[in-house]
């Protein structure tokens, strides 16, 4: 959602909320490095845990289990505009407000359940992800304005 926020705005000339002086951290991941850890789980089945004791959340004595699929490397906010605004060629409109109290610090997906049955890594760096969407994000506005025609 932040990707598409601030892309919007910056693009649109508009004034971006930044929360804490943008010392939070996040943890951003490309569409592709989730198909590609969804696609090579998919037919992985496993197994009942017939000990099952209810302590890990992602065991049961049935079937299943839960994994996260992200990208494991949080992101400063601020580093994470700077990357949207060298896609998009402009700088952003920034309005530093106060930490919320509701906001955590640094957040970011525990991705060894997965990494320990695939091997999954995700590998696409963070510009090249923002540089995607925002190529994307151009082509769409085009298409809605001549919609709109």
């Amino acid at each position: 959602m932040a990707l598409w926020k601030f892309t919007r705005a910056i693009l649109e000339g508009k004034i971006i909320d930044v929360f804490n002086q943008g010392e939070l951290w996040r943890d951003f991941t490309d569409i592709d490095d989730i198909l590609k850890g969804i696609i090579n789980i998919q037919n992985v089945i496993p197994e009942g845990v017939l000990d099952f004791n209810n302590d890990s959340p992602d065991k049961s004595s049935a079937p299943y289990r839960i994994y996260n699929i992200g990208n494991n490397q949080p992101v400063k906010l601020t580093d994470f505009i700077s990357a949207i605004e060298q896609s998009c060629e402009r700088k952003a409109i920034k309005h530093c407000k106060a930490v919320q109290a509701w906001d955590v610090f640094k957040t970011f997906a525990d991705v060894s359940g997965v990494k320990e049955v695939i091997g999954f890594r995700p590998d696409t760096p963070l510009q090249e992800t923002v540089d995607k969407f925002v190529h994307w994000y151009k082509v769409w506005q085009s298409e809605q304005r001549l919609k709109v025609c």
